[in-house]
This record gives C-alpha cells, structure tokens and sequence, in this order.
C-alpha cells in the first residue's frame, strides 16, 4: 500500500472506529500523542495539545449527545504528510446538552478537516465545521 493510501487508510479508522463507535481499542495505533486541535472554532478543546486520556474525554464529550453520529466523506484530498477531507455529518440528539434536551431528531451539518501524518499516525487537525447550522436546528426544535 501506498503511502497516500495508508494515510487515507489511517482517517477512515480515526472516523469509524473512534468517531463512529467510540471503540479506542487499537487508538495507539494510529494516532499520535500529544494529539493537537491546531485550529478548530468553537470546540472546547480548540488550541489544546492532548494526552490519550484528554482525546478520549474528548471524544466521549463529543458523542455523548449524539451517539449514532456518522461521518461521510464526500470529498479526499492526500499526499504522503496530510490527508485533507470535506464532509458531511448527520445524528440523532439522543443525549441533552446545555439548554437542549435530547429531542430525538436527526440533525446534519457539513465541514472541511485537515489531518497531518508523521510517521504513520495522525498528529492532530484543522477543522472548520458548520455548528452554527446544528445551533439553528436545536433552537428549530425547542419551539
């Protein structure tokens, strides 16, 4: 396999395994610690470098409003140092979140992330998703 094709490989895993179902079991493998959020709006852990204890919290805090959160690629970007993705994100609000009791509806947003690799694992990311599109659909909800 190609170098590209690995680094491709590496955010598939990062976006089923860890995004999509929460299973960190070989999370050692191909992500890297400290694992930096270099730019990422509105996320509470933007700036952060984080430890595997940190990401994890992070990723559980994350799902927990949305548990059955699935990312889809529509679009891949990859050279041997980084892998570029445009994407698309729908969940069901299962879970409440500050002035938003789970509602059970389907939310959807859309974002662009970049995620460097070195050495096989991926180091952090740059992200810019659409949360303001997931702030009017809860506020379209609560009414």
């Amino acid at each position: 396999m190609s170098k590209i094709e690995t680094n491709k490989a590496l955010v598939k895993r990062l976006l089923d395994e860890i995004w999509g179902r929460e299973d960190f079991s070989h999370v050692e493998e191909f992500i890297a610690f400290p694992y930096t959020l270099f730019n990422d709006p509105n996320d509470p852990w933007d700036g952060q470098s984080l430890d595997r204890d940190g990401f994890v919290e992070r990723v559980r805090k994350s799902r927990a409003p949305f548990p059955d959160q699935k990312f889809t690629v529509v679009h891949w970007v990859t050279d041997e140092t980084q892998v570029a993705i445009a994407w698309t994100w729908d969940a069901t609000h299962k879970g409440d979140i500050p002035g938003f009791p789970a509602t059970g509806k389907t939310l959807a947003m859309s974002g662009m992330t970049v995620y460097p690799v070195i050495d096989g694992k991926i180091t952090g990311h740059w992200q810019v998703a659409d949360r303001l599109t997931i702030g009017q659909q809860l506020m379209a909800n609560k009414a």
